[in-house]
């Protein structure tokens, strides 16, 4: 039986936005360990708030200081906390209406077992001892039997508001290739390209999916195509990927090797970035040890008619 090749994959990127005043003044209050909810035109108060009621679609601009204790209103414990959750040891997921409030706000409730959770019971606010104006300034939830902490009564008028924040978006996962791209990977590591070719078409997909797009079939003939190919589109990338060793600006372009029906894509190299053009002629370069191609450089020879590759941009 042939291997299964598996390999641990990570999708990472920073998510940027910047924030109306509704939401900058929650989070700017939150830094000050104060919660504000904004007021609708019938009255309730929401927590977390919102800059449209979402029942009329009313601007809403009215913040209003809510308590930092309130009611369980509904729970699920979280027995194994993943990497990134706000503790990391078992804890509930709460939903919590903070006195005050009409509506409830999702967090933490910092709980040593299912059995210490239940709905109704009162909770207070665990403040992080670093705040940067964030929800994870509000650390978790604890239980509280005290009495009613009352609001100071705030209004959102803070210096230093924050105006935006960054939130990290990543996504872990394990990849396994089918059989059609375990074939492909093999065939790198003996510095080749192999696609596999439509039983009804014909066209010849690098790399291979296993089943051709247009007819539906499985693919199983091997096609060994390239090494050569023609850029068919690019583009020049101007910002840094963090962990990437790369200086910018660079090209990342799609590639059409010889004999293939699908363009790839690949770095350029050995050539200006501002000198890549549709139609260059190029190949492979492979660094000692490496498993697929580092970039691809130009050939040297007259670049393509576009009339032989228009069909794979």
């Amino acid at each position: 039986m042939p291997e299964v090749l598996q390999a641990p994959l990570v999708v990472e990127f920073p998510f940027t936005r910047s924030l109306g005043p509704v939401q900058s003044a929650f989070l700017t209050g939150l830094r000050e360990r104060v919660v504000l909810g904004v007021a609708t035109t019938d009255g309730r108060t929401l927590v977390p708030p919102v800059e449209y009621d979402p029942v009329t679609a009313d601007e809403l601009r009215d913040l209003v200081e809510v308590a930092p204790t309130g009611t369980v209103t509904t729970w699920a414990f979280n027995h194994e906390p993943r990497r990134g959750q706000p503790l990391a040891t078992p804890f509930a997921w709460v939903l919590v209406r903070l006195d005050g409030a009409d509506t409830a706000l999702l967090h933490a409730l910092d709980v040593p077992g299912p059995d210490a959770v239940r709905t109704g019971m009162r909770v207070r606010i665990r403040w992080a001892e670093e705040r940067t104006g964030a929800i994870t300034d509000i650390a978790c939830f604890e239980p509280y039997d005290g009495e009613p902490v009352p609001p100071g009564g705030a209004d959102g008028t803070f210096e230093d508001r924050v105006t935006g924040i960054v939130a990290p978006a990543r996504l872990d996962y394990t990849y396994s290739p089918g059989r059609a791209q375990s074939a492909y990977i093999a065939a790198l590591s003996g510095r080749r390209i192999v696609g596999e070719r439509c039983p009804s078409c014909r066209k010849v997909y690098v790399p291979p999916r296993g089943a051709c797009p247009t007819c539906g079939v499985a693919t199983a003939e091997q096609v060994e195509v390239g090494p050569a190919g023609t850029v068919t589109t690019f583009c020049i990338v101007n910002i840094k990927a963090k962990n990437l060793d790369i200086e910018v600006p660079y090209v990342y372009a799609h590639i059409a090797l010889d004999g293939a029906d699908l363009a790839l894509h690949g770095r350029i190299g050995g050539i200006p970035y501002d000198q890549v053009r549709m139609g260059l002629r190029v190949e492979p370069v492979w660094t000692d040890g490496g498993r697929y191609p580092d970039h691809y450089r130009p050939t040297g020879e007259p670049d393509a008619d576009y009339e032989t590759y228009k069909e794979l941009l």
